[in-house]
């Protein structure tokens, strides 16, 4: 496990620095933490995509592109996420180490330069960003939140989720809704953007053959802007058993029908219950080898897919299928009936074994991939749970079978949410 140092600059800014030499790149992310909340998610969603467009100093996409290309085909991206109720807007480079490149020996300087102009000198017209550049990544962004309706699988997870979490952050779509967008002008983003940037806490993550002391000291050195004192993020709230079952249906035009039930785990990765929580989660439906692909897809032929998954710091797990619309009933029995045989402890020492092994090589295959390490630290900072590879795999094989069954008591399910093609929907006799 890559052990990361960490420091906190002048300005507020945290600092982890991941010295390995296991990567050939250089690869820094700059992380912004936000509440997630619906009436400023759009705008912290859209800002990225504006930022990007160029500074003072590279002024169009163009010119920027061209100056990535002379750092050696470096690459800069920008996105959102979200864990638990915290959304974070994230800028990345990926550079190319020096050791790497006869008569080169500044290019994390460089790239941390290009990045500092990006954040804190952004292209401006009057009192606002650029207004061109505005409206266009508007139409873009509107683009993105209609296309998630193209990708149905992930439409119907998050459908679910939000029917589930409407009354809570978590069930905010983390790039925002069209009406929020619509109101957005280059004047009201910018003076969002300038809140954002002076209150927003702030990590940066470098990870790479690098000397932490030297980093520190040139990233204390260049990227210096004006900071405030930063917010305080509430803390994700947890909920348990919400009492009656809420079953919500919709009809498109889909070839095939998205079964997704959604069940309050009461569960976090702070929690050391999280381990017994994570080969449950592994035997139920993570791997081939798990009782939804074996039973629901397999076995009964019902399904094209069928999966389990956690949302670790909401303490939420989602069972997903997709199914012939006359086929709902049938699936959700038999899928109540895998929730129940685990909450029995039904499951044989082969299925264990194997997701015990499934999760070990996915724990050892993060330290492989230098975003995921960042990510692992991430996660275990919010949760307090900053523990290496070693360290994980130890929790997981201490896991009993007893241990599994007892976090199965606990796990209720929530909502139900199923999309069919428009035509008779089998669900609305729940509904």
């Amino acid at each position: 496990m890559t052990i990361f140092k960490r420091t906190r600059l002048n300005n507020g800014i945290n600092l982890f620095i991941h010295p390995t030499g296991k990567f050939k790149t250089v690869l820094v992310q700059l992380i912004f933490h936000r509440h997630l909340r619906a009436e400023d998610v759009t705008d912290c969603s859209l800002l990225p995509s504006v930022l990007q467009r160029g500074s003072n100093m590279y002024p169009t996409r163009q010119q920027l592109a061209y100056k990535l290309e002379e750092l050696y085909g470096s690459e800069l991206m920008a996105d959102v996420s979200k864990k638990g109720e915290r959304l974070f807007v994230t800028f990345t480079m990926d550079l190319v180490h020096d050791q790497y490149l006869p008569g080169e020996n500044e290019l994390l300087r460089k790239g941390l330069a290009i990045l500092k102009d990006l954040i804190s000198d952004p292209v401006l017209e009057g009192n606002g960003f650029k207004s061109d550049y505005v409206t266009q990544e508007k139409e873009q962004h509107e683009k993105v939140i209609k296309g998630l309706i193209n990708d149905k699988i992930a439409y119907s997870v998050e459908r679910c989720l939000r029917e589930m979490c409407k009354d809570e952050p978590f069930g905010v779509f983390k790039y925002g809704d069209v009406e929020k967008l619509r109101q957005i002008d280059n004047k009201s983003l910018y003076r969002f953007y300038r809140d954002f940037l002076t209150e927003s806490p702030v990590d940066l993550h470098i990870i790479g053959d690098v000397d932490p002391e030297r980093v520190a000291a040139l990233v204390d050195e260049v990227l210096q802007f004006d900071r405030g004192t930063e917010m305080t993020i509430p803390a994700t709230v947890i909920k348990g058993d919400n009492g009656e079952v809420k079953y919500v249906s919709e009809k498109l035009d889909v070839s095939q029908g998205k079964l997704v039930l959604g069940y309050r785990t009461g569960l976090t990765y702070a929690d050391d219950d999280y381990f017994p929580l994570l080969m449950y989660n592994g035997i139920l439906g993570s791997f081939p080898h798990s009782k939804l692909f074996q039973n629901v897809r397999e076995k009964a032929s019902l399904a094209y897919y069928a999966y389990s998954r956690l949302e670790k710091h909401k303490g939420l797990m989602i069972v997903s299928a997709g199914i012939e619309d006359k086929n709902y009933q049938q699936t959700l029995e038999i899928i109540e009936k895998q929730i129940e045989d685990m909450r029995k402890g039904d499951f044989g020492p082969e299925e264990y074994e194997n997701t015990q092994s499934g999760l070990r090589n996915q724990f050892m295959v993060e330290e492989d991939n230098p975003a995921l390490v960042i990510n692992r630290a991430l996660d275990g900072m919010l949760s307090g749970r900053v523990e290496d590879t070693g360290q994980l795999l130890e929790r997981l094989a201490a896991v009993t079978r007893e241990d599994v069954a007892r976090v199965a008591d606990n796990i209720k399910l929530d909502t139900v949410f199923f999309l069919s093609n428009k035509g008779v929907n089998r669900h609305e006799q729940n509904c």
